[in-house]
């Protein structure tokens, strides 16, 4: 399991690095629905291995992130979840409160796919709103990666 989570955090991270760039290139773009959801995607990634850590997020869940701050909250959230993945503690059950302070207990394996799936889902959302904008739509399908 390992191997799966160390490889799928280096798939999102790859195109998350991608986004920045592009983001980077055209930050006239980076304002309203598409800073919004390139900051929540890269917070709540925060906010998920601060609760496997045990430790309070220093982020929240809808904070606008500066553009010059991303790239480097990308790469804090990438290092930490392979730190999170060598503790090899896939079905330790994680006891946490969401943002709205109701209570939940999953897994840290259940935890660590969510973050990957919901980084996934976000990206593709700014992938088509930089569409809309004019920009060639970067391929982000994981088979594409592996290839």
């Amino acid at each position: 399991m390992k191997a799966f989570f160390q490889d799928k955090f280096e798939y999102n991270h790859s195109c998350n690095q991608r986004l920045v760039e592009v983001l980077n290139c055209n930050a006239f773009l980076y304002k309203e629905k598409i800073k919004i959801l390139a900051s929540h995607t890269l917070n709540a990634h925060h906010i998920w291995n601060h609760r496997i850590m045990g430790v309070s997020p220093t982020l929240s869940v809808w904070e606008e992130l500066e553009i010059d701050k991303i790239n480097d909250i990308d790469l804090e959230n990438f290092e930490q979840s392979i730190q999170i993945i060598n503790l090899e503690q896939w079905d330790e059950n994680m006891f946490y409160t969401n943002s709205s302070g109701q209570a939940f207990t999953n897994t840290v394996a259940d935890i660590l796919f969510h973050i990957v799936n919901h980084s996934t889902y976000h990206r593709g959302q700014l992938v088509t709103l930089l569409k809309n904008e004019g920009i060639l739509p970067l391929v982000t399908d994981y088979i594409f990666y592996k290839r």
